[in-house]
C-alpha cells in the first residue's frame, strides 16, 4: 500500500465517521424536542423535559371549547410547597433527564464543532438520560393507575424509547466497545 493510499483511505474514514457524528448530533440535539411520556385520553398531556402540554377536549375551556395550556418544568419545582426530597423519586429524576440531555447534546455538537468528540460519553449520558426519563414515565403511570382498571397505555414512554433508540444506532458500536475492552 502506497502512502498516498493509505492517506485516501483515512481521509475516506474520517469523513464517513465526520458524517455519523453530524447525524448522531442531529438527532441528540433533536430528543430536546421529544416528549419524555404521553398521556392519552380525552385530556391528552405531554409530559416533555421542559414541562408539561395539556390538550382539553372537553367543553370546560373558555366559551365551552377544549383548549391547550402548558405548565414548565421551574414553575413546578418552583411552585412546589415541598422539600424537592419529599418529591416522589419519578419526580426528582426530571431534573437529571434534562441534565444527561443536555449534556449529551453539548458533548455530540462539540464533537461535530471542535472535530474531537468521546463518542463513549455521548452514548452513556444518553443512555442515563433514556433511564432517567424511563424513570419519570414509570412514576407517572404509577401514579394514574396503570395495572389497575386504566390498562397498560396510561403513559407511553416516547422519549425514553427515543433516546435509548439514538443512542444503539448512532452510538452503539462505540457502547459495544466499552463493554468488550
Amino acid at each position: 500500500m502506497t502512502a498516498d493510499s493509505s492517506r485516501s483511505d483515512r481521509s475516506v474514514g474520517g469523513r464517513l465517521r465526520a458524517r455519523g457524528s453530524l447525524a448522531g448530533a442531529l438527532f441528540t440535539v433533536t430528543l430536546l424536542a421529544v416528549p419524555m411520556a404521553v398521556l392519552p385520553g380525552e385530556d391528552l398531556t405531554i409530559v416533555s423535559l421542559w414541562g408539561f402540554l395539556n390538550a382539553t377536549g372537553s367543553a370546560g375551556g373558555i366559551g365551552g371549547s377544549g383548549g391547550v395550556g402548558g405548565y414548565p418544568v421551574w414553575r413546578y419545582f418552583l411552585d412546589q410547597p415541598r422539600a424537592f426530597s419529599s418529591l416522589p423519586p419519578s419526580i426528582r429524576a426530571w431534573p437529571l433527564a434534562i441534565g444527561f440531555h443536555l449534556l449529551a447534546a453539548g458533548s455530540a455538537l462539540s464533537g461535530v464543532a471542535l472535530g474531537r468528540e468521546d463518542r463513549r460519553v455521548t452514548g452513556g449520558l444518553l443512555a442515563l438520560a433514556a433511564g432517567a426519563s424511563l424513570w419519570v414515565s414509570v412514576g407517572l403511570a404509577l401514579r394514574f393507575g396503570v395495572g389497575t382498571t386504566v390498562g397498560l397505555l396510561t403513559v407511553v414512554p416516547v422519549g425514553a424509547l427515543a433516546t435509548a433508540a439514538v443512542a444503539v444506532a448512532a452510538y452503539g458500536r462505540d457502547l459495544r466497545g466499552i463493554v468488550e475492552a
